[in-house]
């Protein structure tokens, strides 16, 4: 045991005087011209190395610099800076003169893709030859050769062309290629721009073994959290997992096998995207549930924050000053063409739970083209075919609703207006408009539509106790049930609506009970929540006394007006002026079938005279 202590610390001294002796001997500055130059000459890229360089043996052999910048030809900016550089290398390596560098590390970094760092060339620059390895590069005696790249606490700013400028902060980047160059990546960094933040983190196998024709990347793990102004509370969060690949013949970035959640969302799928001169997408995307409540905010009608039930508020709205309210809506359909369809088994928006979603849409230029967009709600089904087009100043959008057996307190719980009327909606027309929102439908759509409703019911208000109560009051010869429901029930509803700046003008109303049958027309103001409408009811069961009365109320319409807020009507009606119009018409009814009967005497030829001139 003593012998093998004593060979082992011998070879010990022996190994650390060695690397003593070669550190010593071995001046780092010796490899800042040569690497300088290699880099150069490999890329074209200018690289400079501020301070002297210096060792560094423990945990590993290193060799440290101060400031170093790398530069593209004719860039007025660094493309990568920073204060400290660490370059990992190899210990036998150096024992026959050669420089291998296992590792680049750099702290506290600043990345810049910006304009003002990219390659720029006079124009009178001569061509480089197809390969840029300086003559004899291979005898030179050394090589410069890097397989791990580590970037820690550093800072990227990405700028396209003159858009705005994306920070990306706390850049924490650990990338390892072997000599096939297939590689291992990890990375995490922090976005903040128009008062949100985004946290992310993903690691991902590269293949760069065909690069530049082909890069591919298997993200396996990716990870992120997005807070801030205009979105929900608790912020949107999620994880995922995609396969990307780069094809530079085509300029094609594809993402297959693509899965992401975000809160209790999920999505999956393909897209593709051609970075020609207006790119090109195609999406094919599906989902198990989708829940835009808890991934998108609302905001009121006055601009508060939007509140739940417990009023909290559910969102932090940006300063006015971080919105861009000189941006054209819809402007981004200009920017791109492309083609998505969707299929969602559960989505859930306003408080409404759609199912059996599907959707295929196309974008050219401008013009989106919504083909399919349908799903059931319930026991219904909704199909919103239509398209906006962006090409003028001004947006224009269409769109024709096809509605059947849809509830209706639902969709007016979800637009926010009073639980008023209640039953299943089928509806048939066209909209258009400008704006693609609730409140802009409110004030500014126009188009015509076919309603049929049943089961309908209007809540607040029954039609046949008002008019039975009136009739019963003033005349004691009849009665009239003494229970009624708190709202007007039809059996069936019909209606032709047209829609003009928030005004809903309702014709040929028709409508059926067992108790009750009623006609009229009317207008709904949707902004202000007004209501003003005329009815012809004829109550045609739940009578009581003089038959002869009684036939003659069920055949008799009485006229009825309801107008006023649609949380607090009011009702005008007119139940004498009704009994004594119908009289009046069944008694001119009937004299002109005597004048008939009797028009070849002096009598008859005088009463159809004088009916002529009433």
């Amino acid at each position: 045991m003593r012998r093998f202590l004593t060979t082992l610390m011998i070879l010990l001294v022996v190994l650390v005087s060695g690397l003593t002796a070669l550190v010593v001997m071995v001046d780092p500055n010796d490899f800042r011209s040569y690497m300088v130059k290699q880099v150069e000459q490999r890329s074209g890229y200018q690289l400079k190395l501020n301070g002297p360089l210096r060792w560094h043996v423990w945990p590993q052999l290193s060799i440290l610099s101060g400031r170093m910048s790398l530069t593209a030809p004719g860039a007025s900016q660094p493309l990568v800076s920073a204060d400290n550089m660490r370059l990992d290398v190899d210990l036998l390596p150096l024992i026959s003169h050669r420089l291998q560098v296992s590792q680049v590390m750099l702290k506290g970094a600043v990345i810049q893709l910006t304009p003002q760092s990219e390659e720029r060339r006079p124009a009178d620059a001569p061509v480089a030859p197809g390969s840029t390895r300086a003559p004899g590069d291979e005898t030179r005696g050394w090589s410069f050769d890097i397989g791990r790249l580590e970037v820690a606490d550093s800072l990227l700013v990405f700028q396209h062309g003159d858009d705005e400028q994306v920070a990306v902060r706390g850049i924490n980047l650990q990338m390892e290629q072997d000599e096939h160059h297939r590689g291992q990546l990890s990375f995490s960094g922090r976005i903040n721009r128009d008062q949100r933040d985004l946290t992310l983190s993903m690691d991902a196998s590269l293949d760069a073994s065909d690069y530049p024709e082909n890069l591919s990347a298997n993200f396996t793990r990716l990870e992120y959290q997005l807070q801030g102004a205009d979105l929900p509370q608790q912020g949107i969060s999620g994880q995922g997992s995609f396969k990307a690949l780069w094809r530079e013949p085509e300029k094609r970035l594809s993402l297959n096998d693509f899965s992401m959640t975000a809160n209790d969302s999920t999505l999956r799928g393909a897209l593709s995207v051609v970075l020609s001169e207006q790119p090109v997408w195609k999406l094919d995307l599906a989902s198990d549930n989708l829940n835009l409540d808890a991934l998108m905010v609302r905001a009121s009608a006055d601009g508060t924050p939007v509140t739940n039930q417990q009023g909290q508020s559910r969102v932090r709205p940006r300063p006015v000053i971080a919105s861009s309210g000189d941006e054209p809506q819809y402007s981004l359909l200009h920017a791109f063409s492309g083609e998505i369809d969707l299929k969602l088994a559960g989505l859930r928006w306003r408080g409404l739970n759609f199912s059996d979603v599907a959707s295929h849409m196309v974008n050219n230029g401008g013009v989106l083209n919504i083909d399919k967009l349908e799903g059931r709600l319930g026991n219904g089904k909704i199909s919103l075919p239509g398209s906006v087009d962006v090409r003028s100043d001004e947006a224009l959008v269409n769109f024709r609703p096809q509605v059947e057996n849809i509830e209706m307190a639902p969709l007016l719980t979800a637009f926010d207006y009073p639980l008023a009327v209640s039953g299943q909606l089928s509806m048939s027309g066209e909209f258009s408009g400008s704006q693609l929102d609730a409140e802009a439908f409110r004030h500014n759509w126009q188009g015509k539509a076919s309603i049929d409703m049943r089961n309908a019911r209007l809540q607040g208000m029954n039609f046949q106790q008002l008019v039975q109560q009136a009739v019963t009051r003033e005349n004691n010869d009849v009665s009239a049930q003494q229970e009624y429901e708190t709202a007007t029930v039809m059996n069936q509803f019909h209606s032709s609506a047209s829609l003009d700046k928030g005004i809903l003008t309702l014709e040929k109303m028709a409508g059926s009970s067992q108790v009750l049958a009623l006609e009229g027309s009317g207008t709904l103001d949707l902004a202000k929540e007004l209501c003003d409408a005329l009815f012809n009811v004829r109550v045609i069961d739940g009578w009581g006394g003089d038959s002869a009365l009684v036939e003659t109320l069920k055949q008799t319409p009485i006229p009825l007006r309801i107008y006023g807020p649609w949380s607090q009507l009011n009702y005008n009606l007119q139940v004498d002026r009704g009994l004594r119009n119908h009289l009046r018409d069944e008694a001119k009814q009937r004299l002109k079938e005597w004048a008939e009967r009797n028009k070849e005497s002096r009598k008859g030829q005088d009463l159809q005279k004088l009916l002529k001139d009433m």
